[in-house]
Formats: structure tokens, C-alpha cells, sequence
């Protein structure tokens, strides 16, 4: 039986500088020009102030604001990962800019909120995708 690979992501106008830098190493978010503040999920405006974004790269680390426990497959191409954890990854570059994030190599046991987290990225399988995951910093 063939395996199932992992939902693709949708790239669209507003997302496609993201799914760009995390294709060439890197990872960034959109940039208001004139209130400074990183905003994601990417919009065609600053969604605080309404003026114009560029995309800037970000340090990577950051810190568990929330996660769950995946145990029951809900996505497919995941059966084999379970349980895994999904996290709410709080990040450095500014206080409330949070990311849902798949979080990378760690037993569920080990994972509590606060610890520290720094970005992975990976391929995608079934697809020519690099996605952003985040892995517990040592």
C-alpha cells in the first residue's frame, strides 16, 4: 500500500515570499515599512496599521506559549509520527508573535510550555515544499 503524503501548502500572493525564503534557507515573516511589527499569517497590508510589508528574516528561536498532543491520526500523512506534538511557538523577534508549528524531534513527555525552541527546516514529502518545524533548543 502506498503511503499517504502530507497535505501540500496552498501558496498564494500574499504567501509566496514566505514559502520562497523557507525554500532558500531562510525563515521570515512579513515587515510593516512604517509600525515595524512582523505579522504572520502573511497579508496583503500591515494588519495593525495598513501600510505596505516586505519580507524580513527572523532569528529562528523562540519559546512554547501552548502545544497538544496529536494521538489520533487527523491528518493525513502523519500516521507514522504519531503522537507528535503541535506547539504555539511564541518568538524572540517580538513579544506576541506567536506560529503553529509541528515541533520536531522531542518525546511529548519532554515537552512543557516555556522551553525554549529554535527553527528546523525541512522537505516536505510528496512535494517540493520546505517547511518550517521547530526542534527544543539544548
Amino acid at each position: 500500500m502506498e503511503a499517504v503524503p502530507p497535505p501540500q501548502p496552498l501558496i498564494d500572493i500574499d504567501s509566496h515570499g514566505f514559502w520562497n525564503a523557507l525554500a532558500d534557507g531562510r525563515f521570515a515573516m512579513q515587515r510593516c515599512s512604517t509600525c515595524r511589527l512582523f505579522q504572520h499569517p502573511p497579508a496583503e497590508r500591515c494588519n495593525a496599521c495598513g501600510s505596505t510589508v516586505a519580507y524580513e528574516e527572523l532569528s529562528g528561536g523562540g519559546e512554547i506559549f501552548s502545544f497538544i498532543v496529536v494521538r489520533h491520526p487527523t491528518v493525513p500523512g502523519y500516521l507514522d509520527d504519531l503522537p507528535y506534538v503541535v506547539a504555539l511557538v511564541e518568538l524572540d523577534d517580538q513579544p506576541g508573535l506567536r506560529i503553529p508549528t509541528r515541533l520536531a524531534g522531542a518525546e511529548p513527555t519532554d515537552v512543557s510550555i516555556g522551553q525554549r525552541v529554535q527553527i528546523a527546516l525541512v522537505d516536505l514529502a510528496g512535494g517540493n515544499h520546505t517547511v518550517a518545524v521547530f526542534e527544543l533548543a539544548e
